[in-house]
Parts: C-alpha cells; sequence; structure tokens
C-alpha cells in the first residue's frame, strides 16, 4: 500500500493510479476535504490557510495543485513556499490563519510526498479532526466558490528569516555567548529546506559553517531519515574538518541529530536529553516524551527536581500529555523538540539554538557531553504480521503473563522491568509490530529484543 489516509494526513508514492498512490487527483480530493472542514467548522465569512513545502522534486506539482483547490473552495492562502514544517507552525499564529498544510513526507524517501494537517495554533489536528477530514474525502461532499468569491493568493517568503529571529529572541538562547567560542560546525541539510535554515541559523550564531548536502533540489543524497547506517559521509567530514560536531536535519526539519566531534553519533535519543537538561537546568519544571523514547530523560529530569511521564507514540500524544503536565519541554526520542516557550511542535532549529547556547556554558567537547548522560542502548526490531492475526488479543496475551511488572498499556504494551524496557506495539502504517527494547548495554537490549521476538512468534504461530 502506498496510498496511506490516517488522522494526520495523507502521504504516499508519486505517480500510479488514484486512489493507490498520491496522484493528483487525491492530493485535490484531500486538500478540498481538508478546506471544506475549516468551512464546516468556522462560522467566518473568509477563511485563511498557510502552505509551505519542502524540497522534494514533486513539491512544487503538489504545492499548486493544493493552493489552487483552496482558492477554488474561496480560501485565502499565505503561500510560504519552501519551508520547514515547525516554520509553517510559527506562521499559522502570527498570520492569524484558521489552518495550514506543509507538503513533506518528512524522512520518507524521494518518491514519497504528503499533506500534513493544522489547525489554527499551527498544532497538528486532533484525531477526532483528522477522523472528520477522511469521511469528508471519502462522500466527496465538496463544495466550491462561484467565480466572485474565489480565494486570494499572498506569497511571503520570508518566513524562515522571521524563524529564525523568533528563535534568538528566546531567553535561553545566547548567541552573543556562542559567538565568543567560535564553533565549527558541519551540516547536512539532505538537499532540503534544512540546507538553508539551519546554516543561517548557525552564521547569526557566529558559527563557521561547513556545508554537506545543503543545496535544496529534493536529490537526497543517502536515506534521508537521520540514522547511523546513513550518515558516513557527515561522520567522516566532521573528523576531517577538525569540527566541534555535526547536524543533521530530515527534509522538512522537524528531527535534530548531532555528530559528535569524534566522528560517533551523538545518537538522536539523546538530542532531546541534551536540550531538556540545558532547559532544566536554567528552568525546573516536567518533562514529557513518547513511550519509545530514552529513559534517559526521565533520569535527566528527576535529577533537576522534575517530573517526567510518557505519553502514547505520536507528536499530538506528547503535546497533549505536555499541556496537560505543564511540561517545559517535550519530544519524541527521534530527535524531536518541543519548547513551548517557541511553539508546541517538533523543531530543529529551535533545536540546534538551544543545543548551541548549552555547549558555549560547558567546558566539555560534545563527545564529553554525552559520556557524561545515563548510558542507554535501545534495539528496534519489527515482525510481520499475516492479516489473521488478532493483534490486540497478542498484546492482552503478553499483557497477562507479565501483569506482576510494572506495565502501561495507553498505546501497545510497555513493560518496566528494573533496569530496562521493551515497547511493543501495532504500527499505524503498516502490518506490522514493532518492538522497541532499552538496556544499560547494547548485547541486554538485543537479547531482550529476541526474547521478546521469540515469545511473540510463539503466540501467533508466525
Amino acid at each position: 500500500m502506498t496510498l496511506i489516509k490516517s488522522i494526520s494526513g495523507i502521504r504516499g508514492t508519486i505517480g500510479g493510479k488514484v486512489g493507490d498512490n498520491l496522484t493528483p487527483v487525491d492530493a485535490v480530493k484531500f486538500a478540498s476535504a481538508y478546506g471544506t472542514f475549516l468551512k464546516q467548522n468556522l462560522a467566518k465569512e473568509k477563511l485563511k490557510v498557510v502552505i509551505g513545502r519542502d524540497a522534494r522534486i514533486s513539491g512544487p506539482m503538489i504545492h499548486n495543485l493544493v493552493v489552487n483547490t483552496l482558492v477554488g473552495l474561496g480560501i485565502d492562502v499565505i503561500d510560504l513556499g519552501l519551508s520547514t514544517t515547525p516554520t509553517v507552525e510559527i506562521a499559522v499564529p502570527m498570520e492569524k490563519a484558521d489552518g495550514g498544510i506543509i507538503l513533506t513526507a518528512s524522512h520518507n524517501p524521494k518518491q514519497w510526498n504528503a499533506l500534513k494537517l493544522l489547525n489554527a495554533k499551527g498544532e497538528f489536528l486532533s484525531g477526532a479532526d483528522g477522523a472528520k477530514i477522511l469521511e469528508i474525502a471519502e462522500a466527496e461532499a465538496f463544495d466550491f466558490a462561484d467565480v466572485d468569491r474565489l480565494g486570494d493568493v499572498t506569497e511571503n517568503h520570508a518566513y524562515m528569516d522571521i524563524h529564525i529571529d523568533e528563535v534568538l529572541e528566546l531567553p535561553l538562547v545566547d548567541a552573543e555567548l556562542v559567538k565568543t567560542k567560535k564553533f565549527k560546525v558541519v551540516v547536512d541539510g539532505v538537499n532540503s529546506s534544512g540546507g538553508i535554515i539551519i546554516p543561517n541559523l548557525l552564521e547569526q550564531m557566529g558559527v563557521e559553517v561547513v556545508k554537506l548536502y545543503c543545496e535544496p533540489n529534493g536529490h537526497f543524497p543517502h536515506n534521508p531519515e537521520p540514522l547511523k547506517e546513513h550518515l558516513g559521509d557527515i561522520c567522516k567530514l566532521v573528523v576531517e574538518e577538525k569540527a566541534d560536531f555535526g547536524i543533521v536535519v530530515d527534509p522538512d526539519v522537524d528531527r535534530l541529530a548531532f555528530i559528535s566531534n569524534d566522528g560517533e553519533m551523538f545518537g538522536e535519543e539523546y538530542t532531546l536529553v541534551a536540550v531538556a537538561d540545558y532547559v532544566l537546568s536554567k528552568t525546573p519544571g516536567n518533562t514529557v516524551s513518547n513511550m519509545s523514547s530514552s529513559r534517559a530523560l526521565h533520569d535527566i529530569t528527576e535529577k533537576h527536581g522534575g517530573t517526567y511521564q510518557a505519553s502514547a507514540v505520536g507528536e499530538v500524544n506528547v503535546v497533549e500529555l505536555m499541556k496537560k503536565t505543564n511540561a517545559i519541554i517535550g519530544g519524541e526520542g527521534n530527535g524531536g523538540i518541543i519548547y513551548p516557550s517557541s511553539h508546541y511542535g517538533r523543531d530543529s532549529i529551535v533545536g540546534a539554538a538551544l543545543f548551541l547556547t548549552y555547549l558555549a556554558n560547558q567546558d566539555k567537547t560534545v563527545a564529553e557531553i554525552r559520556a557524561s548522560f545515563p548510558q542507554y542502548y535501545m534495539s528496534k526490531n519489527k515482525i510481520e504480521l499475516t492479516p489473521q492475526i488478532d493483534v490486540d488479543k497478542v498484546l492482552a496475551t503478553l499483557t497477562e503473563k507479565y501483569k506482576s511488572e510494572n506495565i502501561a498499556t495507553i498505546d501497545g504494551v510497555k513493560i518496566d522491568f528494573p533496569t530496562e524496557w521493551v515497547h511493543l506495539r501495532k504500527s499505524n502504517t503498516e502490518p506490522i509490530i514493532r518492538i522497541y527494547t532499552e538496556a544499560p548495554t547494547q548485547t541486554e537490549a538485543d537479547v531482550l529484543a529476541e526474547r521478546f521476538v521469540k515469545e511473540l512468534k510463539e503466540i501467533t504461530g508466525i
């Protein structure tokens, strides 16, 4: 299946047949459903939506289709052009818009694209709202505007600069201190919009930037998910350039990974840990991450006297729990930093600026900082499912078996053992069960994963 319709939006591969892939017809249909949803739910004469895209090859095509569909519905569009997910998120409330659409398939390869949908706060839609949009799309219950009521398009390509200005004004970002350190940083922008905004931010903070794959042409030079196996080039270049560290982002710049000065991965699970350590040291409070994220954030939070809580997987769930617990920082273990003093969305621009300030306050290298944190190692596995398998029943069987342990069932099953944990959950996008484990050593994490893969296979008969 290459067209995935979910409550968070629609994504798929370009080309192919309508309903099977993300074709022009599907893009128009889903944009029509989103615009119709806004018109039905907001009693306003005129609506306004912000739209931005990453640098994917299919971006201009999908962008033109979506913009003009909204115009056809009588909705005004603020067109940011080439942008980032967090930039669109901050633009929505700044423009007093009624919603936003980001055209990006995030870390998916270049043949993919997607429509990510925002509410008037610049935050991802709730599950209930997403479900309503899917119903409208299915029914094709659209009512387009007549010729005298078509929407207007206003282009504003300044928002990446505005975003940088907003970040530099955050109280915990100290560009002047960073300038005194004369840092040298390698940036891998995976040939998307991160190749523009991250170097610009760093240069304004007085950092010497070495650019790698920063041409926003959409030809991703490696798999765009910022994982170790995809990042050999920047790991090598950080050492060759004797840089202080490296920064890697995904195509829409909501995931942030660091390369230590020794050319080793800092670990995307530890991006949030490092930034939280800095934020909590200045403004003590609570934190949130999802259930599949490292226990290290829990440890760092308690070190600073705060309380940590885990949400179900998914940015919407993290944000909901952050608001409920007044968390001052949170995010996901995939390198997603959510800092409410800026906005409730994963933001690599905010994360990079806070990390640079943190580093400038430390008399340590990036590798030494990484070594100072609680050391945990993760193993991420999955098993393929057949349509006949009742996943909920399988997870219920495991819950019963381990009922004497500390168990959470808000999102699949997470079993917290004294020194390690396992999280098993059904994927929202693939016919698989994901098996994440974490332990004090890689060997222990792998052994725990193998144990649960075996148990799952015994239960399911695979």
